[in-house]
């Protein structure tokens, strides 16, 4: 019974990992060229530093979800073994 609920759960993550990760690769990529340029365009010392700093959190808030995203996908396998073993005939 518990089965019939996880199994759809779990090939929808399966399925959508991987198209996730090159999209906020691709995002990422895109995003942080962008702010690569306005802070090459930036003149003022103020709007240089806005420009540098908000490129610098970009490149690590996109870091984190690429990382957490692959994380993920690697422990997915270990996550469906912990419920099947820790969970059988608990529903």
């Amino acid at each position: 019974m518990f089965d019939s609920a996880v199994n759809p759960v779990i090939s929808l993550l399966e399925n959508m990992l991987s198209p996730l990760i090159l999209l906020v690769s691709a995002v990422g990529a895109i995003y942080c060229v962008i702010l690569g340029a306005k802070f090459a365009k930036a003149e003022e010392p103020q709007d240089r530093e806005k420009a540098k700093q908000a490129l610098k959190n970009a490149i690590i808030g996109f870091l984190l979800i690429f990382i957490l995203l692959v994380v993920l996908k690697g422990l997915t396998p270990q996550m469906i073994k912990w419920v099947n073993n820790n969970y059988k005939g608990t529903i």
